[in-house]
């Protein structure tokens, strides 16, 4: 399977897929050289995102491809559906789960810049969030600070500030007691976040729904005795930075995909 990502945000989803034991080949490509995506133009997404997933199917032969990209998925999961002939599974908002645990009713969304403002993101407060009140917020920086978090250096702290309180001093802010990470990038920092919160919430994010749809549609092909084999795949050319984060999480190998210049 091909876990896609703009950068290394979708490690969070190959963690749940290897804690679910699916004992499948697994490759990880992180579209480095166009990073970050949830600042990037709507325009450009739409052609980037469909050619390097493209690229990677055909480097890898995958026969599953996850676009563990909250700001790709609820942009172009349908674009890219319609240019591939494998299953595509994306990573959205975890709204439904988020509804179900909130005890309050309000429910805190912390994803990028251009998540909390898609109409996709809308239809699915719209469809499961049961009347709950959902408080966005765009958070600046914070995927990066993420990446720079893996890469061994010490992220700007203002970053998971602004984070934080972009959600709990907002009008309501008070009630929060679920935050939803939906960005793949921010539970590798959530611990970050946690000690910054103002008190306990519940923090959500769709690693192992992710996993379990993934199981689901691998059934027939998985060995859960065997290893998961890990491959990476990175458009930044020799990111020795990128590397060295894919060979920490077990990957065997790390590999330079080559994408059209024209993108």
């Amino acid at each position: 399977m091909l876990v896609f990502d703009s950068g290394l945000g979708g490690l969070s989803v190959v963690n749940a897929i290897v804690n679910a034991r699916l004992g499948v080949e697994l490759f990880h490509l992180a579209d480095t050289a166009f990073f970050p995506y949830g600042e990037k133009p709507n325009t450009a997404l739409m052609e980037r995102v469909p050619a390097v997933i493209r690229a990677g199917i055909e480097a890898t032969s995958a026969d599953l491809v996850i676009v563990a990209c909250n700001t790709a998925s609820t942009l172009a999961l349908d674009v890219v559906r319609s240019q591939v002939s494998i299953p595509v599974v994306g990573v959205v908002p975890a709204i439904k789960p988020a509804v179900a645990l909130t005890q309050t009713g309000t429910i805190g969304l912390l994803a990028t810049p251009k998540t909390v403002t898609r109409s996709y993101t809308d239809q699915l407060i719209a469809e499961f969030g049961d009347g709950k009140q959902v408080l966005r917020h765009g958070a600046v920086g914070l995927a990066g600070a993420a990446e720079a978090k893996l890469a061994g250096e010490t992220p700007d702290q203002e970053i998971f500030e602004a984070a934080i309180s972009g959600i709990f001093d907002q009008k309501g802010g008070d009630a929060v007691d679920v935050v939803v990470l939906a960005c793949t990038h921010y539970p590798l920092v959530q611990a970050e976040l946690e000690a910054l919160a103002p008190r306990p919430v519940t923090w959500v994010d769709s690693g192992e729904a992710i996993a379990r749809r993934t199981a689901h549609l691998l059934q027939d092909q998985m060995d859960p005795a065997a290893p998961t084999l890990r491959t990476g795949l990175t458009t930044g050319g020799s990111d020795e930075a990128t590397r060295r984060v894919l060979l920490g999480f077990g990957f065997q190998t790390v590999e330079a995909l080559s994408v059209s210049s024209q993108l």
